[in-house]
Parts: structure tokens; sequence; C-alpha cells
């Protein structure tokens, strides 16, 4: 079975869709008789191994992201390397011309809802807005023979738009390089704490929906005795006198090291599909305190972190003065096993297999081209 994967969330400082991709992929390629291919934009036509880019103009302010405009372009790449499956991951241009080849080749095409549009556009467009965007939404997805949400949340948000394709994949974490083992005091140390002082951390683009002025509340109400840590490309430089920022992209290996060597990560987003670097942190041995809303009030359980009420800096603040009053340590240990349980990339590969084998079983076109 040869799987491509076409998206535009493959740039050099992307997030989750990314991750998801490159574990994904190098894994598959461990699995016999399966083959996979990567579909992205870049600079210019290229090719390095079974990772192709097509030309693409980048997003004004995009962080490096890049918008496709030639649909028929896009569509004929798909055709060229004859995939058994496709799947889109993102809502765009991309994910038209992947449906565009799965009818030319006759070959199912997969839908990974990553981004909730409605909600990210709705947010900066108007309410107005937000219906006409689920509409759009419908339509594209109820083109695919099968759409990915990873998680119940989402799912749920998709089924109430009226698609009834839906099934939840969760995402996974790498566990050797997302490990308590990678703490070192000396990066506190580079931050000037003392021992006493909790090291509050949080990891993520700085766009509107992940509320960082709820953070710098919440950090300006702890006060002395905590210190908040930003992570991330075009984070706020006016900020508390226990805040620092790194203000740039910051390779995993070493956001993995200020992970284990914090307390715990703060996440005030409401908008969350899945909410990956959560999961990152739990698997580096340090507890959540996140926004009860969206996907995670699912990933943060009861006995790894505490969730709080959303769009209060008050809030937050008392669950984290509650979260250190009893054994936030054992939150920690708790959250690292969470997470080896259930969100390993193997078993996430093994369960994306699972849809991708029922789905080709339910092909046709291919059935006979197995069996031919």
């Amino acid at each position: 079975m040869h799987v491509v994967d076409v998206t535009m969330f493959h740039a050099p400082s992307s997030g989750g869709v990314r991750t998801y991709l490159d574990a994904k992929h190098r894994l598959l390629e461990q699995r016999p008789g399966i083959r996979t291919s990567l579909l992205i934009p870049g600079a210019a036509d290229d090719r390095c191994g079974d990772c192709h880019q097509l030309a693409t103009p980048r997003l004004p302010f995009g962080q490096g992201y890049r918008f496709p405009l030639r649909r028929e372009v896009w569509r004929r790449a798909l055709i060229e390397l004859a995939p058994d499956l496709i799947e889109a991951g993102d809502p765009y241009l991309s994910a038209w011309a992947a449906l565009d080849a799965g009818r030319a080749l006759d070959v199912p095409v997969v839908g990974f809802y990553h981004s909730d549009l409605p909600r990210l556009f709705g947010r900066r467009l108007g309410r107005w807005s937000q219906g006409r965007l689920e509409g759009y939404v419908r339509h594209l997805y109820r083109h695919c023979q099968r759409v990915l949400a990873p998680s119940r949340t989402m799912a749920a948000r998709l089924a109430a738009m009226g698609l009834d394709n839906v099934a939840v994949q969760p995402l996974g974490v790498d566990l050797q390089r997302f490990d308590p083992r990678r703490r070192r005091p000396e990066l506190r140390e580079r931050l000037g704490l003392d021992d006493a002082t909790r090291l509050l951390i949080f990891v993520g683009r700085a766009s509107r929906e992940k509320n960082l002025t709820v953070l710098l509340e919440t950090a300006r109400q702890l006060g002395r005795g905590y210190h908040l840590l930003l992570i991330g490309p075009g984070m706020p430089h006016r900020v508390p006198d226990n805040v620092t920022v790194i203000d740039r992209y910051t390779p995993a290996e070493t956001i993995a090291d200020w992970l284990a060597s914090s307390d715990a990560l703060l996440h005030a987003g409401t908008q969350e599909t899945f909410g990956l670097i959560a999961l990152e942190a739990m698997a580096s041995g340090i507890p959540v305190i996140a926004a009860r809303a969206g996907a995670l009030t699912e990933n943060v359980p009861l006995g790894c972190g505490l969730l709080c009420e959303p769009h209060s800096a008050p809030a937050m603040a008392r669950a984290v003065h509650e979260l250190f009053a009893n054994d936030a340590e054992l939150q920690g240990h708790r959250a690292r096993r969470h997470v080896e349980r259930h969100h390993d990339w193997a078993t996430v590969v093994d369960g994306l297999l699972g849809h991708y084998r029922a789905i080709v079983g339910h092909s046709p076109a291919l059935s006979g081209r197995r069996h031919a």
C-alpha cells in the first residue's frame, strides 16, 4: 500500500502536523508492504527521497508557511505519485487537489482535521462567518471516505456540522525525546532561579487563541516564588519581571530539555484540536495546568494536572497554588505513565493503519488491483 500525505502545514518552524507526519512516515517505513510519500510546498520544485516539494509562494507574516494556489499542479503531482490512498492534512487547496486526484485514480482520500477552521477564522472575521465556514468544512469533508479527528472533542464538532464519516485518531509523543531524564539544573541557573522557585513553561505559537495575556497576568498574580518561561516565535516582550521570553524558533531537542527542567506547563488555549505540547510536557514528567476547554479537557486526565476556568488568570493562579500545595511531582510521574500507556507513536500508528486498511479494503478498485 502506497500512502501519500499532502498538506501546506509543513514548514521549518511548524508544529504538531509536521511532528505527526515525520513520526508517522518514520514508523511506516519499518512496516512491510507499506510505502509513504509526502507532497508539501517549497521554495522550488524539488525532491529528497520520498518528500516532494512544489514551488509555492510564502504567506506574508505566515511564520514560514506557503499557500498553494494552483490546484491543477497539485492534482497532477498526486496522480504521478500513483498512491493507493491519499491523506489531506489541511482544509485548503491541497485537499481539493487530493479529491480531484482520488477521483482520477479511483483511490480513497482521507481528511485529517488538524485545524478547526470555523473557530480559528470565525474569531478573527466575526461570528457572521462561522456558519459559512462550517458549511465549507462540511462541503469539503463529505467527499472524503473518512475524516480523522485527533480528539473526541473535534469529532463531536465535525458531527455537529453534519458529517457522519468521522473517526477519532489521537496523536502521539516521541517518548525517547520527551523524557524526565533530560532535566538539566543548569537551565534553571541560566534563568537565575533558586531551588525554591517554581518554573512554569509554555511553548507554542504566539497566536490569539493561545491567550498569552492570561498567562502573563497569571505570572503577575503569582509573583515571587514563580517564574514563567515562554518559548516560541512572536512572543510578547512587555512582560512581568518574573517572565522570561525566548522569541525564536527552538529545536525540539532544546524544548525537550526545557520541559523536563520545568515544574509544570501552563496552557490557556481554548481552541486546541489536540494540544500536543501538553502531552509532550506530560511525557517529560511534569503536570499540566490548562483551561477547561477544547481537547485539553480529555488530554489532561485527573491526577496529571489541573483544569481551570477558561480566560481567567485568577482561576489559573489558584490552580497553580493548588497543584504545588499537593504532590506536583507525583502528578508528573502519573502524567508520564499516562502518555506511555496511550500516546506512544507505535501505538498511534497501529491505529492509523487500522483506518487505512479498513478504507482500502472497502475500495472496489483497490481490492481488484490487489487480487489481479
